[in-house]
């Protein structure tokens, strides 16, 4: 896995630079190539993967991996955002409204949330499959989907009573399950095919991901981690592990690891791949 996902890595950047790289220079232009910089790529690993196991060129693909990646920077650097979860250090580095300001922070999330769109439109793709890929997108990522979950996370933050176990699995179903989600049902969607067993695979790794950065914040080291860790706590936010008790969230993390596993039983050893990623989810220190 470590392989293909360092070739994926390699092959995304390179999209997003020349993507990024056409666009007028400026302050603007800096800020979102600052933001697409890093990261761990499993969005853009989980598109690749799935159009594999589907017969899907990795040419076909890749400009829906650069989609997802851009679209995922964008929404950090809105997260991170002190009206959001204001945060000063991601990936090891200043963010973005740090670095610059809070306008160029917005306007640059803004800019990357629009390419992500004009990336599904590659040739590459095909028509029939861009407008079935741009539908789940925005479903995704919008008003019922990863936005709508960033909302439920900020009224969470001022609520009588701190979220219940099912409010939280929701809430993350959302924030972070659903671009996870759709990156795993990228590849059904281009070949036209079955997307149960992949989407199954994504809302088991989602959920479980979610709980490993709330074991994360609790346990990991900010110079390993790259970002600030312990906030939750310290603002007394419910999260899987205050609800669960760090064994307890352990212990789901892996139930989902193997549900997750279970799901990718019709690919057999074709999924390889996406099964290491589920343990990786688990087991990573960023």
């Amino acid at each position: 896995m470590q392989d293909r996902l360092g070739a994926v890595k390699a092959q995304v950047q390179a999209a997003l630079d020349r993507a990024i790289g056409a666009l007028p220079e400026g302050e603007l232009r800096d800020a979102m190539a600052y933001a697409c910089a890093g990261g761990k790529r499993i969005r853009a690993f989980l598109v690749m993967e799935a159009a594999r196991l589907h017969g899907v060129a990795d040419d076909a693909a890749l400009p829906v991996a650069a989609a997802v990646e851009a679209l995922h920077a964008y929404s950090l650097v809105h997260d991170d955002l002190p009206a959001m979860d204001d945060d000063d250090l991601r990936r090891g580095l200043p963010t973005v409204h740090v670095k610059w300001s809070e306008a160029t922070a917005i306007l640059a999330g803004d800019a990357l949330q629009s390419l992500a769109f004009g990336l599904l439109a590659d040739p590459a793709i095909g028509d029939a499959a861009t407008r079935r890929l741009v539908a789940a997108f925005a479903q995704a990522v919008g008003g019922a989907g990863m936005v709508w979950g960033q909302a439920l996370d900020i009224a969470a933050e001022t609520a009588a009573e701190p979220l219940t176990l099912d409010q939280i699995t929701q809430l993350q179903g959302g924030k972070t399950g659903a671009l996870i989600r759709f990156a795993a049902l990228a590849g059904p969607l281009i070949a036209d095919a079955d997307p149960a067993p992949l989407a199954a695979y994504a809302d088991a790794v989602g959920l479980a991901f979610q709980i490993a950065d709330d074991i994360l914040d609790v346990t990991g080291n900010e110079d390993v981690t790259g970002k600030r860790v312990g906030k939750d706590m310290a603002a007394g936010k419910a999260t899987f592990v205050s609800l669960l008790g760090l064994d307890g969230a352990r212990i789901e993390a892996a139930r989902l690891v193997a549900a997750a596993d279970a799901a990718l039983v019709p690919y057999g050893k074709d999924a390889g791949n996406l099964r290491q990623l589920a343990r990786f989810v688990i087991e990573r220190d960023t």
